[in-house]
């Protein structure tokens, strides 16, 4: 009796792990938004804060390809390197450099509601290239078009619309201390198309990372690779814009737990947890508990950052919400379910593995001819 209860209680386990993992790596996402804004907020250079990060990801993730993908690693060519190059310039300098920068304009909570318009990014640059085909004839056509456009509509009412001031229980105290001459009060506008320049440069850094990928099948390899050309380059772009020695000085606090962090966690933990994830339950799955990190980020910035939510926010990551769910929706119904690649032999069953990049997971195949 006491086997048949643990068979049933490991049963019920494998069935709630999935999302036990997923909701813990969006609470792990959200804390990278919060730390992150918080060490901008002390006086951190964002430009010396990207090239801890990418230099501790490398760091990360190296000993694993190292180990882990010494059999299958193929040679590197000059065309696969200079492709890497671009990737290193794409992610660690336009995206995260914009989106920081649009952060310290905006807030947290506002920054991750944005990001979530990825995916749609991404969806129009691969029809854009041809690399995405679009059957608007079909349902799963429709949900990818009206979503991009939901999508869209909800970064737009961000945007534009900012709204009055909504008072939270635990933020009531800290609305009188702020000033109402606020840098993000003044630059909202400015913050909100810095965040977007960032979301299409992550778009197009997964467009080519899914033609790299698949000349360089070795994705461990591959991200550290990126990290380690996106810590170089960002280096010498530090450099330029900081002179003072004093700028990268780090000490026993969040100077030092901001790159760790966001090295450790939003690079080596959610590219493992996700893709174990991916095998079994697939990229939809992954993408679909996004605007959970959303929602966190908004609890935690008011909280710990003192940041206020404005009703034009939360009606436009409503807005991006749905249409990130439509356009996820009609990408999984390009691919079978686990169960139906299981009961099809002939069915693919090799599928390249999610692509992270603070937290969002796109899927290799989700831009292909």
């Amino acid at each position: 009796m006491s086997g048949e209860s643990m068979s049933v209680c490991c049963g019920v386990f494998n069935k709630v792990k999935p999302y036990l993992l997923m909701v813990g790596l969006q609470f792990g996402s959200a804390g990278t938004y919060v730390i992150s804004q918080q060490t901008l907020k002390n006086g951190m250079s964002r430009y010396v804060l990207i090239v801890y990060r990418n230099a501790i990801a490398a760091l990360v993730l190296a000993p694993f390809a190292l180990v882990l993908e010494r059999k299958i690693r193929p040679k590197m060519t000059f065309s696969i390197f200079l492709q890497i190059v671009v990737l290193g310039f794409l992610e660690p300098i336009l995206d995260q450099n914009f989106a920081y920068l649009g952060m310290t304009y905006t807030s947290a909570s506002f920054a991750s509601a944005i990001m979530n318009a990825v995916p749609s990014v991404t969806f129009v640059m691969a029809v854009m290239l041809r690399l995405e085909r679009v059957k608007i004839k079909e349902a799963r056509g429709i949900a990818k078009i009206v979503g991009t456009i939901v999508t869209f509509l909800g970064a737009l009412v961000m945007t534009v619309y900012k709204g009055p001031m909504i008072h939270l229980i635990w933020s009531t105290g800290t609305a009188q201390s702020r000033n109402s001459t606020d840098p993000s009060d003044r630059h909202w506008v400015a913050g909100t198309l810095f965040i977007l320049i960032g979301c299409c440069a992550w778009s197009a850094f997964f467009t080519l990372q899914s033609i790299t990928v698949k000349k360089y099948p070795a994705e461990l390899s591959l991200s550290s690779l990126i990290c380690l050309m996106g810590a170089m380059q960002s280096a010498a772009v530090a450099l330029v814009a900081e002179h003072h020695p004093a700028a990268w000085q780090v000490g026993w606090d969040s100077r030092l737990l901001a790159p760790v962090y966001t090295g450790v966690v939003s690079s080596g933990i959610t590219y493992y947890v996700q893709g174990i994830v991916m095998k079994t339950r697939g990229p939809v799955f992954v993408t679909a508990f996004n605007p959970l990190c959303m929602i966190i980020v908004a609890a935690l910035g008011s909280i710990i950052l003192s940041e206020q939510l404005y009703l034009g926010s939360i009606v436009g990551g409503i807005i991006v919400a749905i249409g990130l769910y439509s356009v996820v929706w009609g990408k999984g119904k390009d691919y079978p379910t686990p169960l139906q690649e299981c009961a099809d032999p002939k069915a693919e069953t090799q599928k390249l593995p999610v692509s992270v990049a603070n937290g969002v997971a796109v899927d290799h195949d989700d831009i292909r001819k």
